[in-house]
């Protein structure tokens, strides 16, 4: 999904090599967040997210957002390339599609960094 020649949105960064110092970011493994429902534990885990975050995209957009009210937020998800692995075609790109409506509508600064994708990931 990721090759090195296309253009990324500004919110998103891909890196294959060392893993980036990024203070304050919120550190998640793609290992633990192979399927929706351990992605969104994993996210209310590091985020403090509400106990009602639900299970559907929208739900995730809900809570992000109300989270992006009170200042930025960067994610880093090392192993990126186990990110969703179980679930079915098409919700890697749904996630990036929640990720990329937030970036663009929220208050305060919104980052991504998939550490460990490849071109060949999705």
């Amino acid at each position: 999904m990721y090759d090195e020649d296309d253009r990324l949105p500004d919110w998103l960064t891909v890196c294959r090599e060392n893993i980036p110092e990024l203070p304050n970011a919120m550190v998640l493994s793609g290992g633990a967040a192979r399927t929706r429902p351990a992605l969104f534990a994993a996210l209310a885990g590091a985020l403090a997210l509400p106990a009602h975050l639900g299970s559907t995209w929208d739900a995730l957009a809900d809570v992000l957002r109300d989270r992006l009210d009170a200042g930025p937020l960067t994610l880093l998800i090392i192993d990126a390339g186990e990110l969703l692995v179980d679930e079915p075609a098409g919700q890697h790109a749904l996630l990036l599609a929640v990720f990329g409506d937030l970036a663009t509508g929220a208050p305060h600064p919104f980052r991504v960094v998939l550490h460990g994708a490849s071109s060949a990931d999705r």
